[in-house]
């Protein structure tokens, strides 16, 4: 299996993949702490690092060094999707006369060796050029305008998409005919827009696939599914003017490349923690609302397919082949896991990952790799290499003096593992299974030895099949129609409870009063004034019942009670007296 590679202060290397886990013998080592930089190419084959001298880029296979170059302050790399260029970024800095820097963002052809361009690149977030799968186009943001090259010719701009001011571009996935979806930003009371183009028709509103305008936007994720038929777009703004949320607001936007577009309404407030396509492009997951946080399926109609409930979440990942889905809590949360079979909505495992920093799956689709790096924590770095059953089948952890830094699989295409039949039984390990330490909740010294009572703050919502919960129907449930029939199903359940313990009757018979109730259930006399009589005396006659029962557990009683409890025969004596008409 395909290794993964480590990047901390005991160097770089790579571990061979499952089951071996030994330290690869084919990449050498890399001593020291001054690698700054590693990237693998799209399949694989090719790996780059920094080492704070040069940028060296091999052939993992064949474990041989293809190019060297002398840039020792580089801290981005990057392949193009073919492998023809590397991308490479160092920090953008000014001569001491303030007069301006020399290019700092080169492109270099991997056949030849030679830089193909230099451009300067002041900003490291989105640096590096984006490539169309096939390297026929590639783009980069330019002064709010998106410059497009053909065919890695970084002399003739063969294109320029011009609006307002472009903030963010993406484009899409999988083959040609390339699509762009870009962002423009709001200003001065017009609202924020995405736009779907199809390369190279830029003109103007009305060449655009598609549309979407916003007012709450400060800044926009956009997602592509893999068939780049559709964009999610989450827009976010900084502050909550509600002042509801900590973490700003956040709206799911969808967008078609057929022109659709909608609002997808999220049953719960709160944060939009995560959105993730499913890799057949039909489906995708969001994590969201205040903690404990929903997380639900839905369909290219942004309909809900399949509710999970609430639980402690941030975070979702599908496997490369799309049959596995994994809902996770990291960061702030626990690192609770829980793997699902997305074909039959069935819980694999719920294994804990306790502090992780990062969660990948192996591209088998079989493995998944969570590790613990610095600096987000400094203590504890190591990683896991876990199975989705749940199994640990690898385990490291740095001495307590050295930090990691990075952990990532060497990655593979498409095709390369074939999809596996789903297993339920957890895969044999030879280390033991990570137990989580029930947590326990503070106790004062004068209940630490009552019995616990439940005291939850809240209690979690179950997992739903939504569409057999619609009864097949197109439109969802409002939160109040979903309420009311839970209400309804209660009732409906506890009138079927009682008409079963009526039809059955008591084990044994308490007093006299319950015999003849059992008797007689639904008995009236036919004069209104008399049934009433018999239904205020039945109701004393239940209270001196929980009376009597609250004694023999040896409850002190009042003298009003005491009382209440003499006038029992009386009262019997008139209730027969009532129902037998004398």
């Amino acid at each position: 299996l395909f290794p993964p590679a480590v990047r901390g202060s005991e160097g770089l290397y790579m571990v061979n993949g499952p089951p071996s886990f030994t330290e690869s013998t084919a990449f050498q080592r890399v001593s020291g702490k001054n690698c700054k930089a590693v990237a693998f190419s799209k399949d694989g084959s090719l790996f780059a690092w920094c080492n704070g001298e040069k940028v060296n880029v091999v052939n993992v296979t064949r474990a041989e060094l293809l190019h060297s170059f002398d840039l020792p302050k580089t801290i981005c790399l990057e392949f193009s999707p073919k492998n023809n260029v590397l991308a490479t970024w160092q920090a953008y800095a000014t001569a001491k006369d303030g007069t301006a820097g020399v290019p700092n963002l080169q492109l270099h052809d991997l056949r030849t060796g030679k830089c193909l361009k230099s451009f300067m690149q002041k900003k490291m977030q989105n640096w590096c050029p984006c490539w169309a799968d096939d390297e026929s186009i590639c783009a980069r943001n330019v002064n709010n305008e998106v410059h497009f090259f053909e065919n890695n010719n970084f002399n003739t701009i063969a294109n320029k998409l011009h609006l307002q001011k472009v903030s963010d571009f993406v484009l899409s996935p999988g083959a040609h005919p390339t699509k762009v979806a870009v962002y423009v930003p709001g200003s001065k009371g017009a609202p924020s827009f995405v736009r779907l183009y199809q390369y190279p028709n830029f003109g103007g509103p009305q060449s655009a696939l598609a549309n979407k305008s916003f007012f709450k936007a400060d800044k926009v994720t956009m997602l592509w599914n893999k068939k780049a038929t559709a964009v999610l777009v989450v827009a976010s703004t900084e502050v909550d003017k509600t002042g509801a949320s900590y973490y700003g607001e956040q709206t799911l936007h969808y967008l078609a490349a057929n022109g659709e577009s909608a609002v997808v309404q999220l049953p719960k407030n709160g944060p939009i923690y995560d959105v993730s396509w499913s890799p057949n492009s039909v489906e995708f997951c969001a994590v969201y609302g205040f903690m404990p946080a929903k997380a639900t399926v839905f369909n290219l109609k942004c309909d809900p397919v399949f509710d999970f409930g609430t639980g402690p979440r941030n975070a979702a990942y599908y496997s490369p082949h799309g049959h596995i889905l994994v809902l996770a809590g990291f960061g702030n949360l626990r690192g609770q896991m829980e793997v699902w079979d997305v074909k039959n909505y069935k819980l694999i495992s719920k294994p804990v990952a306790s502090d992780s920093t990062y969660f990948a799956w192996c591209p088998d689709g079989e493995h998944i790799v969570t590790a613990t790096c610095a600096p987000r924590l400094r203590v504890s770095n190591g990683y896991k290499v876990w199975h989705y059953t749940g199994s640990v089948l690898h385990s490291y952890e740095v001495p307590a003096e050295e930090e990691m830094w990075q952990v990532f699989w060497q990655p593979s295409l498409d095709g390369v593992f074939p999809e596996k039949a789903v297993k339920y039984q957890a895969v044999p390990s030879e280390l033991p299974r990570a137990e989580p330490r029930p947590a326990q909740a503070y106790r004062p010294p004068a209940l630490r030895n009552k019995p616990v009572t439940s005291s939850k703050l809240h209690e979690d919502e179950p997992p739903q099949n939504m569409k057999t919960h619609l009864g097949g129907s197109e439109k969802p449930l409002s939160k109040t129609a979903l309420k009311n029939q839970r209400k309804h199903e209660a009732k409906k359940a506890a009138k079927q409870e009682a008409k079963a313990d009526a039809n059955q009757g008591p084990a044994q018979d308490k007093t006299p009063q319950n015999a003849l109730q059992n008797a007689v259930p639904a008995m009236t006399t036919g004069d209104p004034e008399v049934d009433k009589k018999i239904k205020n005396l039945k109701k004393k006659l239940k209270a001196i019942e929980q009376l009597k029962e609250q004694a023999a557990a040896g409850k002190q009683l009042e003298k009003n009670q005491v009382e209440k409890i003499q006038k029992e025969a009386a009262l019997l004596k008139e209730l027969e007296d009532l129902e037998l008409g004398v």
